[in-house]
This record gives structure tokens, C-alpha cells and sequence, in this order.
């Protein structure tokens, strides 16, 4: 498993009246800073601002939030009032990953089965809730790292997109944790991890953590993994989701379709990692999963320098989908998804 951080990507401090602290990654990699939220507000800006970030990480800080909007409550009816508005608030954040959608509907369901609850048990049963999303969450990346590392075989080269590693879970990430159990077990390859523009997710975060855990990482521009391919220097693809739609089609950081082409043409494996968490099995395909645009200013400005005239405008979508027909196979909590298709997407979810 890697090195560990000297914080944990994000926890909950203290009883009902601490603090969630987080790891603000927008100052990664010049500097490792703890930021504590202790409103409601400052987890929304949180997720909003990129200073938590990743699929997973998102669910376990909304959850918390919930805990945040409504341990203030004085009567159960304010309770439940706040709650609502709290999830539909967190729920405003950030459209395209389902599992903050899915652990704020966790967060409902488990404040409606305890409705009975003196009000102080009630606050500590949600807090508890949010804990246990966290814990399992960490279990369930160890889970995918057991099932994805045989892909990882001695002297390999995996080619990654964005950051989908203990930066954006509770620990050891989706898609790479194979490569963590992997080089536990003392098994050596080498990883190319691409900048990922317009926020460099992959060079300020990927980059980051896998060179802490001593692992082989190589920076390289998105533009760059199509030569690398073609000159046959990529032997896999891994890469996270936001959102995978009942067949299959998977939402994940912008310039992952462009990946999975360049795969394809070159007959190179291109698997995605998530927890049954990421999957919606209420979307058909992915037309119908949301895309987030994110401001202009993250394409004009690279770290306070204008890099765009002013009269050209800037287009810029957070995700793209990637149809399962270009997906070698979903490594799961579960196991491995392969051919990706909803009747092998429906017997993970029947185990």
C-alpha cells in the first residue's frame, strides 16, 4: 500500500461539534495543508473550488456537510427541515459525480429510519453515517486494488488521466490502487501520468502522491499519449469515473474519450476503476448523464498568468463520456466487469 500521508484525504475531527479536515489540493504540489470546515458553506466551497475533489472524496465530504448543516437543529421538526435544504444545497455543488448524489440519499434514508431518536442520538446517528461512508469507502479501495492488480504484470507501463488515487477517496484511490497492491507486492513497471488540463489534476496531484509512495511516474502532456502509444511504450489504461450509466457508458475528467480512441487504434487495454457507488443504474446510457462546465477562468489563467486574449472565448466541460464499447473492462469492489455490458453491470450489483 503507498506511503502514507500524514493526513488522511479527509476526515471528520471531534465529537457533533468538530470539524471536517481535508487536504486543500489546489495548493498541491507546493504545499501539504489541512483545511478545516466547520460550516456548512465551507464544504460547499470546498467541493465547488476543487479543494476536494474525485468522485468518492465528493460523497464523503457531502455527507459530512449534511452533519454540518444540521447539528445547529433544536426541535426535530428543524431537524428535518434543515436537512432537506442541506441536501439539496450540497446537492448544487457539482452535478456530474453520482456518488455525491448517492450519499446524500444515504444520508436521507438513514435520518428517516431514525426519526424516533432523541434529537442529540438522531445528530450522532448521521455523524456516525457519514464516518462509516468514509470507512467504507477506504475498504472498498483496498478491495479494488486486490481485484485490479493482476493487470499490473512485472515491467509494465500504464498510461493514467487526471487523479483518481488517495487524493480523491478516503485512502489508496480507484484507479490507482491496483498500482499501489501492485507495488506492494514488490512488482516493478512504470507509470505515465498525463498532465490533464485544464487544471493539471495529473502533474500537481497523480504525480504527487505516486512519486511519495516511490513509485515510477512520468509527467507528460495530454497531447503526448497518442506517440506514446504508437510507438508502443503504453501497455494499459486506467483511469477513474464520475458516473458509469447502467451499460456501461462512463463520464470521467475531460480528455478520457480521447484516450479511449487512441486505444482502440492501437489495440491498447483501456479499463476504468470505480465502486459500485459510481455506477447510476437509473441512466440508460450516457446521453443522459449531466456534464458540469466549469468556469472560463480555468482555461485563460494558468496559475495567475493570462494565457488566452481576452476577445477569444473558451469552452470548457469538466467530462466527457466514454462509450462501453471502447471499455476493455470496470475493475469493481466486486470484481472485473469484462465485456462491459448491463447484464454484466447487473450480476455485480445481484452479488
Amino acid at each position: 500500500m503507498p506511503k502514507p500521508l500524514f493526513h488522511k484525504t479527509i476526515v471528520w475531527s471531534g465529537g457533533i461539534d468538530g470539524a471536517v479536515e481535508l487536504i486543500d489540493q489546489t495548493l498541491l504540489p507546493g504545499r501539504l495543508e489541512v483545511r478545516a470546515c466547520r460550516t456548512i458553506e465551507e464544504i460547499w466551497e470546498a467541493i465547488r473550488t476543487l479543494r476536494v475533489r474525485g468522485a468518492p472524496a465528493i460523497g464523503i465530504a457531502a455527507a459530512m456537510g449534511v452533519v454540518l448543516g444540521v447539528r445547529g437543529a433544536a426541535s426535530h421538526d428543524v431537524f428535518f427541515e434543515k436537512l432537506e435544504r442541506a441536501c439539496t444545497y450540497l446537492g448544487g455543488s457539482r452535478p456530474t459525480a453520482v456518488n455525491l448524489f448517492w450519499a446524500l440519499d444515504r444520508m436521507r434514508r438513514v435520518a428517516e429510519a431514525s426519526r424516533t431518536l432523541p434529537l442529540p442520538e438522531l445528530k450522532q446517528r448521521l455523524l456516525a453515517e457519514a464516518q462509516a461512508i468514509r470507512d467504507e469507502d477506504a475498504a472498498t479501495c483496498r478491495a479494488m486494488g486486490k481485484v485490479g492488480e493482476s493487470l499490473i504484470f512485472e515491467g509494465a507501463t500504464v498510461l493514467t488521466h487526471c487523479n483518481a488515487g488517495s487524493l480523491a477517496t478516503a485512502e489508496y484511490g480507484t484507479a490507482l490502487a491496483p498500482l499501489y497492491t501492485a507495488h506492494a507486492q514488490g512488482r516493478r513497471f512504470r507509470v505515465y501520468a498525463d498532465e490533464t488540463r485544464p487544471l493539471l489534476q495529473g502533474a500537481r496531484l497523480t504525480a504527487w502522491e505516486l512519486s511519495e509512495a516511490g513509485i515510477d511516474v512520468t509527467v507528460i502532456c495530454d497531447s503526448m499519449a497518442g506517440h506514446l502509444m504508437q510507438a508502443g511504450k503504453v501497455d494499459l489504461v486506467l483511469t477513474g469515473a464520475d458516473r458509469i450509466a447502467r451499460n456501461g457508458d462512463t463520464a470521467n475528467k475531460i480528455g478520457t474519450y480521447s484516450l479511449a480512441v487512441l486505444c482502440q487504434a492501437h489495440q491498447v487495454p483501456f479499463y476504468v476503476v470505480a465502486p459500485r457507488s459510481t455506477f447510476d443504474l437509473t441512466i440508460a446510457d450516457g446521453r443522459s448523464i449531466p456534464i458540469e462546465m466549469r468556469p472560463d477562468r480555468e482555461i485563460r489563467h494558468i496559475f495567475g498568468h493570462v494565457c488566452v486574449p481576452e476577445r477569444a472565448a473558451c469552452y470548457n466541460p469538466a467530462f466527457d463520456v466514454t462509450p462501453a464499447g471502447l471499455i476493455a473492462g470496470i475493475v469493481t469492489d466486486r470484481g472485473l466487469i469484462e465485456p462491459v455490458n448491463e447484464q454484466k453491470i447487473r450480476r455485480i450489483f445481484s452479488n
